[in-house]
C-alpha cells in the first residue's frame, strides 16, 4: 500500500452496519458441526431435574476464550422455551437440549423466523408482512415538502449581519450517519452551533462556507441525556416520594419531568427513591402529538418549569410554583451551559466548497408528472437525491432500468428549488459496475473533488528537460556542498518520492553533527507559474492502496526532486550539533547540494537496530555509492537511533500525546490488481527514528520563519479536543472502572499508556486499551494550517498533541503544498530570496484550501482501504473474529473488530432477538438482549452489552458489492479464533 510517514497523527474511523442472518440459514453440514461443538460446551449450563420440575440457575456462565460471560436464563420452574414441557428434557443429563415435539418445533420456528421491529430503546418481534409481491424497481411518487426552504439573504444584508455580529460564518460539517444534523464552529471558541433538519441547512452541502443566524436561547436544544442524569440526582435527594400535582402547565411524572404536557393529563406520582437509587435514564414522554426533530435533544421552550427548577436553588416547594410565566432569560438562566446546544439556520452560502458532484445509481420514476426524468440516489447520505433528465441516461435504461441497478454514475447538482427536497442534476458519465476497484476509486476521487487527471501541457512546459538537466554551476556556488558527506534515505521499500534524508557524524566526545536534508522543490516550482498554480490547487498527493495520485508531475516527484542514491540533488538542510541525549548545542539552516549514498528501507534500518552485532554483507542492502561500506551505514543508523530514543523519551516526558490505532495494509496481486493478503501496519524503532528528526526539523523551521515573518508565517496548529465530548468519555469510563486524566495531552498519554496499559500476555486489557484509544480519538480536532497574521492570540498557535508552541510542515514538499510555501519563507529568512509579496488573508485562503484538500485526501485514503478490505472479504468469505463493544445506543451498538481495527454498527432489530431493552445508569449505557429460542438454542438467553464487553462476531461480505456486515454470534455458539 502506498503510505506516507513522518506525521504525528490523531485519527479515528467508523463504518456503518447492515443486515445480518440467523444461524438457521446455514447448510445442514455446518449445523451438524456446530451442534457437536454446542454439545461439548453446553455442559457449563447447570440444569437440574427434580420430579419433572425443571430448575435452571438464573445466572449461567459460559466459559470460552473470550472470558466469562454472564448470561441470564429462566429461573426455577420456568419452561426453557416455547412449547417445550418440563418432561421434554432428557432425564439424567445435565444438558439443556430438549426433546422437541412437532408442536414445540413449530413454535420454535415461529420465533426463529420473526421479523424484529423496535421502538425507542426496547424491542419486541412483529410478524412479517404477507405481501409477497415485489414492488417494481424505481420511484413511484414525488411529494413536495410541506415546508419550503427560505430564500437566501441579500449580500448587503449578509455583510451587515456579519459586521454587527448577528450572523456567524464557518465551514459546515454534516453528520455522515444522520444527514439531518450538521454543525458549525462558533467564532467564540465555545460549543458548536447545531443545525437540525434539511430546511434549516437550506441546501448547503458538507464543506461549504456558510452564514448562519443563531436562534434565540428559547429555541436552543438541551441534551436529554444530561438533563435526565441531573433530574435523577435531584429526585434521589428528596428521599422516598415526590408528588407532582396537576397544574398549568402539567408535567409528566414517573421520573419523566422534562416535557410540558397537555393540561388534560392527570396528576402523576414519582417514586424518586427508586429512580434515584438506580440512576437509570428512562424514556421521557413528549408533548401529545409533538414530533421531536431529534430524540437526543429537547428544545428549551418545551422543557417543563419543574425540570428547569432542578438547575437553580431548587427545593420541593419550588417544583409546585414555577409556572413558566417569567421572562426567557430568567427561565433558562439556571440551565448549565454544558447541557445547552446552540442552534441556528443557514441564511447564505458564502463559498460553495463542495463540488456538487457525487456518485450513485439511477432509478426510473413512474410518477407521470416526471415522465421525462429519472431519479438519482447518491451513495453519500449527506448529498440530496436528484431529478435528472431521462435523455441523459443510457438508451437501454429506458427499456430495462433494472439492468442498471448496480451501475455507478457521476451526477452534479445544477439547481435546488425552494419547494422540493430533491435537487435537480445532470448525469456526467457512467463509471462502471459497483464493487469493482477502478469505478469505486474514481467515484471516491470525484466525490471529494480530488483531481486525478493528467497534467496539462502548460504545466509540463514549466519542467526542465529530463534527459539533460544538470545543476547549474551558479546554483552550486550559492549552496553548501555536502556531496562527500554520508547521507542516506530511510523510506518504505516501495517509495519513489524520496524527499528527506539523514546524516550523522561524530565531531567530539559525546557530540554529533546531525543533519536533516529536504528536497528543494521550490527551486523547480516557481511562483506565479502554471506549475505552481496546479500544485496549489491540488495541495496534496493522495495515497490509495493501489496507487498514488501525485501533487506534482512524475518528472519532479520521482526523478529531479527525489533524493535518489548516487544522484546530485538540491536541498534545504537543518544541521544541529547535539549530544547523545539529544540536547542541541548549535543549529544551522541553509541551502545545500547532496548525494545520497544508499536508499535504505525501514526493514533495513530495523535490521541494524535489532541485530547491531551482526555482520551484514553488501548483498543484503541496495547498492551503496561513493565508497561507503555496510558497517559505516550501520553505525550511523545506530547512533541516530540512540539519540532518537532519548529525544522521544524527553518529548513524551514533556507532555506529548500519540494515539495509535490499528491500520490495515494489503498485498496486491500483480496480475489481477486484487488484494491477496493483509497485514497490520506496525510502527517500529526505525519509523520512530525518522519521525523524531522530522518533528525536530519541523519545529525548528517553525521558529525560524515565525521570527523572520511574524505576520506571514505558515504554521500548523492543533486545537485542544472538544471538551464536552471528552468529558463525557471520561465520565463514562469512570463508571466502568477506568480512571482517565485528560487535563493535558501529557496527562492523557500517561493515563492511557502508563496506568491503563496492559501487560504483553493480557489480551483483554490490550483490547480495552485499543477501545480506549479509539474513544479518546473521537473528541480530537484536526490540525490545521494557518497564517500567523490572521490570529491575534499566539496561544492559539500551539499544537496540542505535540505539546509545543510552534509547529509547521517543512519535510515533505513533494507531496504537500504548505511545505513549498514554508520553503519560500525559509529562503527569504535566509536572505537568498525576496519575501513572498502576499497579504495574510490571501495566505490564509490558500491554507484553508490545503486544509480541505488534506482532509479529503485522508478520507479517500481511508475509503480506499475500506474498499480493498470489502473486496478481500468477498474473496475469502465469512471471517470469525473477536470484537469489543465500544459504543451502546438505544437500538444499536458499535463493535471494534480487534484484529482489523475496523468499527461496525450492529442494529438490534436485525439480530434474531425476542426483545431488547436499553437503559443508562449514570454514564454507563446498557443493552439487554433476549435471544430467540430455536432448534439450535432451546433456552431463552439474555445477554448484557456495555462498553468493553467482549463479543464473538462474524464479518459477512455482500457478494454483489464491497459492503460487509457484522453479525453478533449467539452467546452459546461455538467459535474459533
Amino acid at each position: 500500500m502506498a503510505t506516507s510517514s513522518h506525521d504525528s497523527k490523531v485519527t479515528s474511523s467508523a463504518v456503518g452496519g447492515d443486515d445480518s442472518k440467523s444461524s438457521s440459514s446455514l447448510p445442514s453440514s455446518e449445523k451438524k458441526r456446530r451442534r457437536k461443538r454446542y454439545h461439548k460446551k453446553v455442559g457449563c449450563l447447570q440444569v437440574q431435574e427434580d420430579k419433572c420440575n425443571v430448575h435452571v440457575d438464573r445466572t449461567v456462565k459460559v466459559q470460552d476464550t473470550i472470558g466469562t460471560e454472564k448470561v441470564k436464563c429462566f429461573g426455577p420452574g420456568v419452561s426453557p422455551g416455547p412449547g417445550v414441557s418440563p418432561e421434554g428434557l432428557c432425564k439424567g443429563e445435565k444438558t439443556a437440549i430438549p426433546i422437541v415435539t412437532p408442536k414445540a418445533r413449530i413454535a420454535q420456528l415461529e420465533v426463529a423466523t420473526t421479523d424484529l421491529k423496535t421502538e425507542s430503546g426496547s424491542g419486541k418481534p412483529k410478524k412479517k408482512s404477507n405481501n409477497s409481491e415485489k414492488k417494481a424497481y424505481g420511484i413511484h411518487r414525488i411529494t413536495p415538502m410541506e415546508k419550503t426552504f427560505e430564500s437566501y439573504w441579500s449580500i448587503e444584508d449578509v455583510q451587515r449581519g456579519l459586521k454587527s455580529g448577528a450572523l456567524i460564518q464557518g465551514t459546515l460539517r454534516i453528520n455522515q450517519r444522520n444527514f439531518e444534523e450538521s454543525y458549525l464552529s462558533h467564532p467564540d471558541g465555545g460549543s458548536d452551533v447545531c443545525i437540525f433538519g434539511i430546511q434549516d441547512r437550506n441546501r448547503a452541502l458538507n464543506g461549504d462556507v456558510v452564514c448562519v443566524s443563531v436562534y434565540s436561547k428559547e429555541n436552543w436544544m438541551a441534551s436529554v441525556e444530561d438533563l435526565n442524569e441531573r433530574m435523577d440526582d435531584f429526585a434521589a435527594s428528596f428521599g422516598a416520594q415526590l408528588s407532582i400535582e396537576s397544574s398549568e402547565p402539567n408535567v409528566v411524572g414517573a421520573g419523566a419531568l422534562l416535557v410540558e404536557t397537555d393540561a388534560s393529563q392527570s396528576s402523576q406520582k414519582v417514586n424518586s427513591s427508586k429512580a434515584g437509587s438506580s440512576g437509570a435514564a428512562t424514556a421521557r414522554t413528549p408533548k401529545s402529538g409533538q414530533k421531536q426533530k431529534n430524540s437526543k435533544y429537547l428544545c428549551l421552550k418545551d422543557i417543563s418549569p419543574v425540570a428547569r427548577n432542578l438547575f437553580g436553588n431548587a427545593s420541593k416547594e419550588s417544583l409546585q410554583f414555577d409556572t413558566g410565566s417569567s421572562s426567557t432569560e430568567s427561565r433558562f438562566k439556571d440551565i448549565p451551559d454544558d447541557c445547552l446546544v446552540r442552534t441556528g439556520k443557514v441564511v447564505f452560502i458564502l463559498e460553495k466548497v463542495h463540488s456538487r458532484a457525487c456518485v450513485g445509481r439511477i432509478k426510473p420514476i413512474t410518477d407521470t408528472r416526471y415522465a421525462k426524468s429519472a431519479f438519482f440516489s447518491p451513495n453519500d447520505s449527506r448529498m440530496p437525491r436528484m431529478i435528472v433528465g431521462l435523455s441523459e441516461c443510457p438508451e437501454e435504461f429506458r427499456k430495462r432500468p433494472e439492468d442498471f441497478e448496480h451501475t455507478l454514475f457521476i451526477a452534479r447538482i445544477t439547481d435546488w428549488k425552494l419547494n422540493l427536497p430533491f435537487a435537480e442534476g445532470r448525469i456526467a458519465r457512467s463509471l462502471g459496475e459497483a464493487g469493482e476497484i477502478e469505478p469505486e476509486t474514481e467515484g471516491m476521487l470525484v466525490e471529494y473533488d480530488l483531481d486525478f487527471g493528467d497534467f496539462s501541457t502548460d504545466v509540463l512546459e514549466c519542467l526542465p528537460a529530463a534527459d539533460r538537466w544538470e545543476i547549474p554551476d551558479e546554483e552550486l556556488r550559492g549552496r553548501r556542498d555536502l556531496r562527500r558527506e554520508c547521507i542516506f534515505t530511510i523510506d518504505p521499500a516501495t517509495a519513489k518520492d524520496l524527499d528527506d534524508a539523514l546524516s550523522c557524524r561524530v565531531v567530539g566526545p559525546d557530540l554529533f553533527e546531525v543533519g536533516v536534508h529536504i528536497a528543494d522543490v521550490s527551486y523547480f516550482v516557481k511562483p506565479d507559474t502554471s506549475l505552481d498554480t496546479e500544485a496549489a490547487r491540488r495541495s496534496t498527493s493522495v495515497y490509495l492502496v493501489q496507487k498514488v495520485i501525485p501533487m506534482l508531475p512524475h518528472l519532479l516527484c520521482e526523478k529531479l526532486c527525489s533524493l535518489s542514491a548516487g544522484e546530485d540533488r538540491l536541498c534545504f538542510s537543518v544541521i544541529w550539533k547535539m549530544n547523545g541525549r539529544g540536547e542541541i548545542v548549535d543549529e544551522w539552516f541553509g541551502r545545500t547540494v547532496i548525494r545520497s549514498c544508499v536508499k535504505l528501507s525501514y526493514e533495513h534500518a530495523q535490521g541494524f537496530i535489532q541485530e547491531p552485532d551482526r555482520k551484514w554483507t553488501p548483498e543484503e542492502l541496495p547498492p551503496i555509492y561513493d565508497g561507503y561500506d555496510v558497517d559505516t551505514i550501520r553505525d550511523i543508523v545506530l547512533s541516530l537511533n540512540r539519540i532518537a530514543v532519548n529525544m522521544r523519551k524527553k518529548r513524551f516526558d514533556g507532555g506529548a500525546l500519540r494515539l495509535d490505532q490499528v491500520k490495515l495494509q494489503f498485498t496486491i496481486d500483480k496480475e489481477s490488481g486484487l488484494p491477496n493478503g493483509w497485514y497490520v501496519y506496525e510502527q517500529r524503532d526505525s519509523n520512530r527514528l525518522v519521525e523524531e528528526f522530522m518533528l525536530l526539523a519541523n519545529m525548528a523551521t517553525a521558529h525560524k520563519i515565525k521570527a523572520a515573518f511574524p505576520g506571514h508565517a505558515v504554521l500548523r496548529r492543533h486545537p485542544a479536543p472538544q471538551g464536552k465530548l471528552l468529558d463525557g468519555i471520561i465520565s463514562m469510563c469512570k463508571e466502568l472502572g477506568v480512571e482517565i486524566d485528560a487535563s493535558s495531552a501529557g496527562a492523557l498519554q500517561r493515563s492511557l499508556y502508563g496506568e491503563v496499559a496492559p501487560s504483553d500476555d493480557d489480551d483483554d486489557s490490550r483490547a480495552r486499551l485499543q477501545v480506549l484509544v479509539s474513544l479518546c480519538s473521537r473528541p480530537m480536532q484536526n490540525a490545521r494550517y494557518f497564517c500567523t497574521g490572521m490570529l491575534e492570540n499566539e496561544d492559539d498557535f500551539a499544537h496540542y498533541a505535540l505539546n509545543v508552541p510552534l509547529y509547521t510542515h517543512f519535510t515533505s514538499p513533494i507531496r504537500r503544498y504548505p511545505d513549498i510555501m514554508v520553503h519560500r519563507l525559509l529562503s527569504a529568512a535566509l536572505e537568498v530570496a525576496e519575501p513572498p509579496p502576499t497579504r495574510p488573508d490571501i495566505v490564509e485562503k490558500q491554507c484553508e484550501l490545503c486544509n480541505n484538500r488534506k482532509t479529503a485526501a485522508k478520507r479517500v485514503s481511508e475509503m480506499s482501504a475500506e474498499l480493498f478490505f470489502g473486496i478481500f472479504l468477498r474473496s475469502c468469505g465469512r471471517l470469525e473474529e473477536k470484537g469489543m463493544v465500544m459504543a451502546v445506543l438505544d437500538k444499536a451498538f458499535d463493535v471494534l473488530v480487534l484484529s482489523f481495527g475496523v468499527v461496525k454498527r450492529v442494529y438490534c432489530e436485525k439480530l434474531p432477538l425476542k426483545e431488547f431493552h436499553f437503559s443508562k445508569v449514570r454514564k454507563r449505557p446498557l443493552l439487554e438482549l433476549t435471544w430467540n429460542v430455536d432448534k439450535d438454542h432451546p433456552l431463552e438467553i439474555q445477554q448484557e452489552l456495555t462498553i468493553f464487553t467482549s463479543v464473538c462476531c462474524q464479518l459477512v461480505p455482500e457478494m454483489e458489492s464491497v459492503r460487509w456486515n457484522l453479525e453478533l454470534k449467539h452467546p452459546l455458539d461455538p467459535y474459533i479464533f
